[in-house]
């Protein structure tokens, strides 16, 4: 007879926030139920050491107006994407590596980060070392302090404000989505 899994607690943290959350539409609803029954067959599916993939957490920047989107032009993928990253072991959540992530690549101290995500993705992805995997990206919305300034940070090549009227040209329809639902919330 096989041992029960033992899960890591960011598992069980990101399984909390994922059964919580009431996903707007039902392609949401069905990433969601994906991502938790990856959640729950993977000791370690928070983590990049999972092969089969893994949860991610990002955060999609606004200003306090709501009117400009904060975007990082990713090296690898050459396009402006939302800031996020790996979840570490030292995060004490989904939730707390979004802000860690959106912090370090934005350069801005003080963003205030809605703990309920705003969107889900899984997109594939080559993770350091050239490794082929999938990231289970759990969304949310970062708002940064009236008058904030970005600094370009060793992962991006760029960062930018951007009109929510008038992006760059080339986001995928994830990003677009993204967006839409952050300004709308």
């Amino acid at each position: 007879m096989a041992e029960p899994l033992k899960y890591h607690p960011l598992v069980d943290e990101a399984n909390r926030v994922l059964n919580r959350w009431s996903a707007p539409d039902r392609q949401q609803a069905l990433l969601r139920s994906e991502f938790i029954r990856h959640a729950m067959g993977h000791a370690d599916s928070v983590f990049r050491s999972c092969t089969d993939g893994h949860l991610t957490a990002s955060a999609i920047v606004l200003d306090a107006t709501r009117r400009q989107v904060l975007m990082t032009l990713h090296p690898r993928l050459d396009r402006w994407i939302q800031m996020g990253g790996h979840i570490e072991r030292d995060d004490p959540s989904v939730e707390a590596a979004a802000l860690r992530e959106a912090t370090e690549e934005s350069g801005i101290p003080g963003l205030m980060l809605d703990p309920v995500p705003v969107d889900l993705d899984i997109h594939a992805f080559e993770c350091p070392k050239g490794t082929p995997n999938r990231h289970l990206d759990v969304r949310f919305l970062a708002v940064a302090p009236d008058g904030a300034r970005a600094v370009r940070s060793d992962e991006s090549l760029a960062v930018e404000w951007f009109d929510v009227r008038r992006l760059p040209l080339g986001l995928d329809e994830s990003t677009l989505r993204l967006i839409a639902r952050a300004v709308a919330r």
